[in-house]
Parts: C-alpha cells; sequence; structure tokens
C-alpha cells in the first residue's frame, strides 16, 4: 500500500520526504505526497484533520497506520524499515541519538517563531523587535551549539543517522534568519546532506522554494 504524506514544501515534512527516499519509496509501496500551502483553506479540508490531532504537518497514512509529528514519524519508520539509521536500545550511541532527534525540535521551534514573526505577519502588521532580536539569538546559540559538538562528517561519530536527517529542515530554514559564516562546520555538514542522492532525490521532488521572498530577514529596527 502507498504512503501517503501529508506535507509542506520544504516544512518539517521535509524529514519524512528525505528519510523515504533514504529507505526507499519502493519499499513502501511507492509514495504519494499531498501538498498544502500554510494558511490556506485546504489544511481544514481532505484527511489532514483526520490524520493529524494538531490539523499540521507532517502526517502519514500507510498500511493502516496514520501518524503526525515529525520525530515519532521518523523514529517508527527508522525502526521497521532502517534499523541502520538508528540506534537500538543498548547501543552506546542511543543517547546522544534520541538527544540529537529532540534538539532538532528544540531548534526548529524557533525557527517557526520567526517564520510566524517575519513571514505570516506581513505589513501593516509590525513584529516587536526585541522579540526578534531575542529569538534569533536564542536560534544562534542552538547553531553554535551543534558548531561545537560536530567533531565529524556527521552528529554520530559511527556515521550517518535520522538524527543528520531530523536537521535537514532546520539548518535549510536557519539561514533566512542567521548570518551562517560564523559556522564553518555547519556548512560543511550542510554541503555533506546537500550532496546525498536520497536528498537531491527528496529536493528534486520539492522544486524551486515558494515561502520566502527573499535571501535574509534581518531584525527590524525597534
Amino acid at each position: 500500500m502507498t504512503l501517503t504524506l501529508h506535507h509542506v514544501q520544504y516544512g518539517r515534512s521535509f524529514r519524512v520526504l528525505w528519510l523515504t527516499e533514504e529507505i526507499g519509496v519502493d519499499r513502501f509501496g511507492g509514495l504519494d505526497v499531498v501538498e498544502y500551502r500554510i494558511g490556506t483553506a485546504g489544511m481544514r479540508e481532505g484527511a489532514l484533520p483526520r490524520v493529524s490531532p494538531a490539523m499540521r504537518i507532517p502526517a502519514i497514512e500507510h498500511d493502516g497506520l496514520e501518524m503526525s509529528e515529525s520525530g515519532a514519524i521518523v523514529q517508527h519508520l527508522v525502526e521497521t524499515h532502517a534499523p541502520q539509521l538508528g540506534r537500538a536500545p543498548g547501543d552506546a550511541e542511543r543517547p546522544a541519538y534520541l538527544q540529537w532527534i529532540h534538539y532538532a525540535e528544540t531548534q526548529a521551534s524557533l525557527i517557526e517563531q520567526l517564520n510566524l514573526m517575519m513571514v505570516f505577519l506581513r505589513p501593516p502588521a509590525k513584529p516587536p523587535a526585541t522579540v526578534v532580536k531575542l529569538t534569533v539569538a536564542r536560534l544562534r546559540q542552538t547553531l553554535r551549539g551543534m558548531e561545537e559538538r560536530l567533531a565529524g562528517d556527521w552528529l554520530l561519530p559511527s556515521g550517518f543517522s535520522a538524527a543528520d536527517i531530523m536537521m535537514g529542515f532546520n539548518l535549510f530554514a536557519a539561514p533566512y534568519y542567521v548570518k551562517m559564516d560564523e559556522f564553518p562546520r555547519l556548512l560543511a555538514y550542510k554541503a555533506r546532506m546537500e550532496a546525498r542522492d536520497a536528498h537531491r532525490r527528496a529536493v528534486g521532488r520539492e522544486g524551486p522554494q515558494r515561502f520566502y521572498d527573499r535571501d535574509f530577514y534581518p531584525v527590524p529596527e525597534a
């Protein structure tokens, strides 16, 4: 049975899209992507409200299974279809693996706040400069923490894992709010992500991004 992914272009659901390409979409009987535009009536229609309690993406349907929350979906698909991308209980890297999986959401929640303030609240609404500045500073700190701890090619010493896939959305979106020049390791890490064949296939499905209308959003003047 085909896996159905309820998806917003280059949103958190990109994590699931990329993961299915790493696993191989044929393992799921194919992939059907149902795309939404944030803020449109389409998100209140169709299957999304039934599949996702919060009526947000991502959500999946597959062989009678319905799930939402990107981290939960990623962990489930890894455990059932690609254990080599996870770290099983008892593995020495299991604590670090879980921490990075959840760190990705700490970081993504800050990106979400900035998206709301800087992209959705278009003129005449004006986001509060102090709040934007604080949120950008917090996002920068999460990037600095990754920069300081990224010692090898991937987050875990043993190699590529689903923890790296969870960061794909984050490192796509963060440069719209934080200048990345101060993070050379993360820039190289992002380039390694983008060089993976599965990542390229996922980006090919996405096409040019349609969400951000400029390359960088500076903190507004007070």
